[in-house]
C-alpha cells in the first residue's frame, strides 16, 4: 500500500481531483494541494469542504505554495508531506521537474500530458521520446511508478484501446479518437483549459496513418460523426499526445485523433493565428520591452475554471476501433458521455475538467492499492485497463458501447484523402455582429 497524496497544481482539472481524492481519502491518505498560487489551493479546499466531499476527517487535506520547476523544493515537500504518490497536474512545462523529484524521493509520479518545452511547439514525434521516456531506464533502476497522460485523452482513450485489443478484437486496423464539447458557456470566446497549452496544441496536425507519422495543416481535415447523446457534430482531424504512445504500444495500422469545433471557434482561432496573435516567440513593442503574444491572449481570455457555473450541455470522448473478431469485420465506439451541469453540481466544476480530474485520481488509488504500482515507467494502455475502467464507473465517468455495423451510413470514415480535396471541404461559415458580438455563438 502507498498512502499521502500530493497534488501538484491549482488549476480545473486540480480542483477536480482534490474533490475525488478527498472523497476517496480513507484509501489516498493525507492530501497537499501546492501550487505556486497559494489563494487558489486554499479555494480548492474551501470548495471540498463545502460540498462535504472529506470522506475521513482525521487525515489532513492542506495547501503549499511550491514554484514546482525547482527540483529541490518539490522533493523537500514531497518528504514534508510524506507523501508516496504525486500527481502532477501543472502545467506540462513542469513535468520533467516534477518527474526528477519523484526519483529523488521514490514517490510514485502520475501526470495527464506530454511534457512541453516553452521555446518548442509540436516537437517532431514520438513526442514522449523527446523527454519523459528519456527518464524510464531510471524509474526502472529505482522500481519508481511513472504513469504517464491518466487523464482523459491522454488516459482513458488509451485504456479503451487497449481494451479494444484484449477483449473485443483480434485484429485492429484503426483507431479514432473523437473528442466534442457539445456544451455552451455563453461566453463570446473561451479555452476549456489553459489557453497557453490549448493553442500550442494547433500549430500543426501530426497523426499515425499506415504505420508512419505524416503531417497536415491544422483544421484542414473535416468529418461530421452522429455522436450519442450530443448529436451530429463537426470534429476535425489534430494532433494530441496519446497518439505518440498508442503508435508504439498498439498493433494498429492507422491512430487519430479528432477534436470537435464550431465555426465561430474556427473563425475566431483562425483571425488570431493569421495576425500572430498565437505566437509563442517574443516581439519587439514600439516603445521598448517585449511581450509573448500568446501569453497576452491567455491573460485576456477568461479563466477556464470561471466557466463552470453557467456551462450546459454534454461532451462525448472515446474510441472507433474497426478491425476484425472471430475473422469477422467489427466496428465499435468505446465512449464516455459527461454533463457539464451535472459536473458543476457535484464538485463545482465544468465538464472537461471533470473528464480530466477524475481519471489521474482513479490510477492513484490503484498505485495505493498495488494494483498499476508498476514500479518502472507505463503509458496507460501498458497497464490492465479494466479495474482502470472499473473504478471510473464507479467514480463518475461510466464507460458505454455502441456496436457499429461496418461499412454503413453510421460508420466513421477516417481515411484521409488528396489534401487539396480535404480543405476544400473544412470551410466554416459564420455570421458576425458589430453591434451585437454574441450573435455569432447565438447562431450555432
Amino acid at each position: 500500500m502507498k498512502t499521502n497524496l500530493l497534488i501538484i497544481g491549482a488549476g480545473g482539472v486540480a480542483h477536480v481531483a482534490a474533490h475525488k481524492a478527498a472523497m476517496q481519502n480513507d484509501v489516498l491518505g493525507d492530501i497537499c494541494i501546492a501550487s505556486r498560487t497559494l489563494s487558489k489551493c486554499e479555494a480548492i479546499i474551501d470548495s471540498v469542504h463545502r460540498k462535504g466531499h472529506l470522506k475521513d476527517a482525521s487525515r489532513k487535506l492542506h495547501a503549499r505554495q511550491l514554484d514546482a520547476l525547482d527540483v529541490a523544493a518539490t522533493a523537500a515537500l514531497i518528504r514534508e508531506t510524506e507523501s508516496q504518490i504525486v500527481v502532477n497536474l501543472g502545467t506540462a512545462f513542469v513535468n520533467m521537474s516534477v518527474l526528477d523529484a519523484c526519483l529523488e524521493t521514490g514517490a510514485a509520479y502520475i501526470d495527464t500530458a506530454i511534457h512541453e518545452d516553452p521555446e518548442s511547439v509540436c516537437e517532431d514525434p514520438p513526442w514522449y521520446a523527446n523527454h519523459e521516456w528519456k527518464k524510464a531506464d531510471a524509474c526502472a533502476d529505482r522500481g519508481v511508478t511513472a504513469i504517464l497522460g491518466a487523464g482523459f485523452d491522454p488516459g482513458v482513450v488509451n485504456a479503451y484501446a487497449a481494451l479494444a485489443a484484449k477483449s473485443y478484437f483480434d485484429t485492429i486496423d484503426t483507431i479514432d479518437i473523437l473528442d466534442v464539447n457539445a456544451g455552451s458557456h455563453g461566453r463570446y470566446f473561451a479555452t476549456n483549459f489553459d489557453p497557453e497549452i490549448n493553442f500550442r496544441e494547433f500549430v500543426k496536425v501530426w497523426t499515425w496513418i499506415d504505420r508512419e507519422w505524416q503531417e497536415f495543416p491544422t483544421h484542414a481535415v473535416k468529418r461530421t460523426f452522429d455522436f450519442p447523446v450530443v448529436g451530429e457534430q463537426p470534429i476535425y482531424l489534430n494532433g494530441h499526445d496519446e497518439l505518440h504512445s498508442l503508435s508504439k504500444n498498439i498493433d494498429a495500422n492507422s491512430i487519430r485523433f479528432w477534436m470537435g469545433f464550431g465555426d465561430h471557434y474556427i473563425n475566431v482561432f483562425t483571425v488570431l493565428r493569421t495576425l500572430g496573435l498565437l505566437s509563442h516567440e517574443p516581439v519587439q513593442l514600439a516603445g521598448g520591452g517585449e511581450v509573448i503574444p500568446l501569453q497576452v491572449v491567455k491573460a485576456v481570455l477568461p479563466d477556464p475554471q470561471s466557466l463552470a457555473a453557467r456551462y450546459t450541455g454534454n461532451t462525448c470522448i472515446g474510441d472507433v476501433v474497426k478491425g476484425t473478431k472471430d475473422g469477422q469485420p467489427r466496428e465499435m465506439f468505446i465512449y464516455q458521455v459527461s454533463d457539464h451541469a451535472a459536473a458543476y453540481a457535484e464538485v463545482e466544476s465544468q465538464g472537461i475538467s471533470y473528464t480530466a480530474g477524475v481519471p489521474p485520481i482513479a490510477a492513484a488509488m490503484l498505485i495505493a492499492d498495488g494494483t498499476w504500482d508498476a514500479g518502472r515507467m507505463v503509458n496507460v494502455e501498458e497497464l490492465d485497463p479494466e479495474p482502470f475502467i472499473a473504478l471510473l464507473d464507479k467514480t463518475g465517468l461510466p464507460t458505454e458501447y455502441l456496436e457499429i455495423e461496418p461499412d454503413s451510413d453510421q460508420s466513421f470514415r477516417g481515411s484521409v484523402g488528396p489534401i487539396s480535396d480535404e480543405i476544400a471541404r473544412s470551410t466554416a461559415t459564420v455570421t458576425v455582429s458589430a453591434a451585437d458580438p454574441l450573435i455569432a455563438i447565438r447562431g450555432r
